[in-house]
């Protein structure tokens, strides 16, 4: 076992960097695009009511579809990866975003309003505060879930823990399967648990919950 890690610890840990890499910059692009979309829905709740459906039903495509469809338009390029995950981080952040304005109570914008605050300053200092533990709820889920997803950068050749679990498959091996597994698994781990000390330390310990999604 010894004599096997150690004639695959360069490819592991290079796989484990392309991996991470992956991940971040998907979940940051997802953070950007979820956070900004559900502040905008938010603000147009009748429309949300057709549109959230719908994106629910584009969410619903598995990975590997969405990713081979991207790939016969951008051919093998880490671009390909990072769109297709970027989208997919996009969606827990958006949905928990959406609903934790939307279960910000009347009085605390009313109030707030009494108070001077423009429409902008509401959002900043009473609503997203409020509404912060769902979102960083939806965060966490959208981080774990894309460790999970960057396994399919493997299948057009572009690296990542997924290379040796594709490997493993394809050679009936099933130490280069845990090879992946394992790593991508704890990646998730840390990765969540980093999150969740994120909201530890950001939210009071009276307004935090769980990542709940629509």
């Amino acid at each position: 076992m010894g004599e096997f890690l150690a004639r695959n610890a360069e490819a592991l840990v290079r796989s484990i960097g392309v991996h991470l890499f992956y991940t971040l910059v998907s979940v940051a692009i997802g953070f950007v695009l979820g956070l900004g979309l559900g502040i905008l829905l938010s603000r147009f709740p009748r429309q949300a009511r057709f549109i959230l459906p719908l994106l629910s039903l584009f969410n619903t495509i598995p990975g590997v579809v969405f990713i081979g469809l991207l790939f016969l338009v951008l051919h093998i390029q880490p671009a390909t990866v990072l769109i297709a995950l970027s989208i997919y981080a996009t969606f827990p952040i958006l949905k928990n975003t959406y609903a934790g304005l939307s279960s910000v109570e009347g009085q605390y914008i009313e109030a707030a309003k009494g108070c001077g605050m423009s429409p902008i300053q509401c959002l900043v200092r009473v609503e997203l505060p409020l509404a912060l533990p769902t979102i960083i709820g939806g965060l966490r889920m959208s981080t774990v879930y894309t460790v999970s997803w960057a396994v399919l950068a493997a299948m057009i050749g572009q690296g990542g823990l997924g290379t040796f679990i594709y490997a493993g498959v394809s050679a009936h091996d099933n130490g280069l399967i845990l090879l992946g597994a394992v790593p991508a698994a704890i990646l998730a781990f840390v990765l969540g648990s980093l999150v969740d000390a994120l909201q530890r330390r950001a939210v009071p310990r009276g307004m935090r919950k769980g990542g709940g999604d629509l």
